[in-house]
């Protein structure tokens, strides 16, 4: 749990309403977005984003936490500039997001996302992959249709989140492949793969609200570090989370052999239980049955990380992360309110359950 801020200097912040006035402001301009793509691209990515059932039935479907569109709009008041006129940031960065997610659910091999099955799983790997590329492409035209300055600062900011974002994906793939990586290692792919995106969701509202370079950077290290914390507790969610709450199956990052914060934290602890989980995984890569393993096989790996430490590491980390996360936002000028719901925001990140 994070430190709380003195009393004094913190006002209450409904995280609830804060996330779902992102995800309203955004939502009829990224089904106005996907509207754009060409059958039947525009009903697989619906699909994706929970709006419709495998038969394209409409649904109530969970569309995820929406932390980025809450992040792109909350950053444009800022700037002194209304909350919507960050919503083209907000869409912008949440069609990145899925991309990324619809072409690492099929790299990755995951069956179901957000407690139904992904979209390679329903509509075939290539979908996935076409309609990914579609997301991608929708992003830079939603930013560059309004024409501004801002608007190309904005591209920018997010061209180059997104080629850190990929560079962290295939950091992540590669390491699945080696026996040991380093702490250091881990933390780059991880800021590369979530801290990037979220920075730029921090800073992208501001951006198109015309705030200059600097107070943009510094918001950018706020949503950096935010990325961090965020990774953390996925990573631990991704071994322990219940999969009811996360609606992925049990020990999930270990039966795809992710080289996690908590098991590269393990492996680099030393003692007896990193030396007998260091030796348990270098006989599970030459395994060929390691998919047909038992609860109670991945449940003694997780076993024996918790034991080496890289529980209470990574949580420690995240708890770090958000610390400097929070510190970031005093180097900018904004509304008391505004901290405050960027302070909420980070809170939220290192408590949640899914």
């Amino acid at each position: 749990m994070p430190p709380a801020m003195p009393a004094a200097r913190r006002t209450a912040v409904d995280v609830t309403a804060l996330l779902e006035r992102g995800r309203t402001l955004a939502t009829p301009v990224l089904r106005a977005a996907v509207d754009r793509l060409a059958s039947p691209m525009d009903t697989v990515a619906a699909y994706h984003f929970g709006w419709i059932d495998a038969q394209g039935k409409p649904t109530d479907g969970d569309g995820g936490k929406a932390v980025r569109p809450a992040l792109a709009v909350l950053s444009a008041e800022v700037a002194g500039a209304a909350p919507e006129v960050g919503i083209p940031g907000a869409v912008a960065v949440e069609l990145v997001h899925n991309f990324s997610l619809l072409h690492d659910d099929l790299m990755d091999g995951d069956e179901q996302r957000r407690h139904r099955d992904t979209v390679w799983k329903v509509h075939g790997p290539a979908q996935a992959i076409l309609v990914g590329d579609a997301l991608f492409a929708l992003a830079n035209e939603i930013l560059l249709e309004l024409g501004t300055a801002e608007a190309g600062r904005a591209t920018r900011r997010l061209t180059t989140a997104t080629r850190a974002l990929i560079d962290g994906q295939a950091q992540d793939i590669s390491y699945e492949h080696r026996d040991r990586v380093s702490v250091e290692e881990c933390l780059e792919m991880e800021g590369n793969k979530t801290g990037a995106l979220l920075a730029c969701a921090s800073s992208i509202g501001a951006v198109l609200g015309g705030a200059d370079e600097a107070a943009a950077d510094t918001l950018e290290k706020y949503g950096y570090h935010l990325g961090l914390a965020f990774q953390a507790v996925d990573d631990l969610l991704g071994i322990w989370g219940d999969p009811v709450a996360t609606g992925k199956q049990t020990w999930s990052d270990l039966r795809q052999r992710k080289k996690s914060l908590p098991v590269v934290a393990a492996l680099a602890a030393g003692g007896s239980a990193s030396e007998r989980l260091g030796e348990m995984l270098a006989a599970d890569a030459k395994r060929s049955d390691f998919e047909n393993f038992s609860e109670e096989e991945f449940a003694a790996r997780a076993a024996l990380i918790e034991e080496a430490g890289g529980r209470e590491w990574t949580a420690e980390e995240a708890r770090r992360q958000h610390t400097v996360a929070i510190d970031a936002l005093n180097a900018v000028d904004m509304p008391a309110q505004v901290r405050d719901r960027f302070t909420a925001l980070a809170d939220f990140v290192v408590v949640r359950k899914r």
